[in-house]
């Protein structure tokens, strides 16, 4: 296996400290028509905000259409095309309704030392991103970058580089043009039970200040997982997560402040039903 994409740095990590912790009150359900399209409806109520979305979702062969539509009233249209001319290329093409300048093309290719991923904007100024990743399963590096060709400026550049073993992924990135540095990592420590513990701190330049936040997840049973996490300025979070059906989930997570724990705590539910 290769190195996969930029986004895959710090992933394992990423998704141990941050996954699924929400304070909102979110329901999802998916149908799929007598015709394979899925149909996904969810509802999001934030503070005394609702955010509706309904996706519909179509596969045939190696084509992939993908249209959502939001209660802010926009509609976003993605098709994908899979092993595109050669095994391991991908294209991507995407655009917002009403926005005319939204269109966008992306590129990704995957081999067994690089992963390229490439997008531009569908306009007579577009904005032009590419990163890229080389190296192995085990070790690899590699740089985000996007250039708006209306300004002449970069508006992002980043770097990463990874480390993998079997049972441990560390990795370093430098993030916002430069400004901060984060290192994080992944320890599995009791595969059958998926028992792991992570950890990311990060320093800004800027403000000379440090972020650490430490997490742990375990499995009480087949379909039942916890985690917690914690970070230097006292914020505590929580969440229990249960697979009740297949790929049917409902997650209760929680949020408290200690250094400030006259205030009250913060409740998330999250309800994803799937047939």
């Amino acid at each position: 296996m290769g190195p996969g994409l930029y986004s895959e740095i710090g992933k394992k990590a990423r998704d141990l400290l941050y996954k699924d912790y929400h304070t909102d009150q979110k329901f999802t359900v998916t149908t799929y028509t007598s015709t394979g399209v899925a149909i996904t409806a969810s509802g999001t109520k934030k503070n005394d905000f609702i955010f509706g979305e309904i996706q519909s979702q179509l596969k045939n062969k190696n084509i992939t259409v993908d249209v959502k539509a939001n209660s802010d009233s926009s509609l976003l249209a993605t098709v994908t095309i899979d092993e595109l001319a050669t095994p391991g290329l991908k294209s991507i093409f995407s655009f917002v309704v009403p926005d005319q300048r939204s269109g966008k093309v992306e590129l990704q290719y995957l081999h067994d030392y690089a992963g390229v991923n490439a997008s531009i904007g569908l306009t007579a100024n577009p904005i032009v991103n590419l990163s890229s990743v080389v190296g192995s399963k085990a070790f690899a590096v590699g740089a985000d970058v996007s250039f708006d060709t209306a300004s002449g400026n970069f508006t992002k550049y980043n770097a990463g580089l990874s480390l993998t073993k079997e049972d441990l992924i560390a990795a370093l990135t430098l993030n916002n043009k430069g400004d901060s540095l984060s290192a994080s990592y992944y320890h599995l420590v009791t595969p059958l039970s998926s028992t792991a513990v992570g950890a990311e701190l990060t320093h800004s330049f800027s403000t000379n200040e440090n972020t650490l936040t430490f997490g742990t997840q375990h499995m009480l049973d087949p379909l039942t997982t916890v985690k917690a996490r914690f970070n230097n300025f006292g914020k505590a979070s929580a969440l229990i997560q249960h697979e009740w059906r297949p790929k049917s989930f409902f997650t209760v997570s929680a949020e408290v402040d200690t250094k400030a724990i006259e205030k009250s705590s913060k409740v998330g539910l999250s309800l994803v039903l799937k047939p």
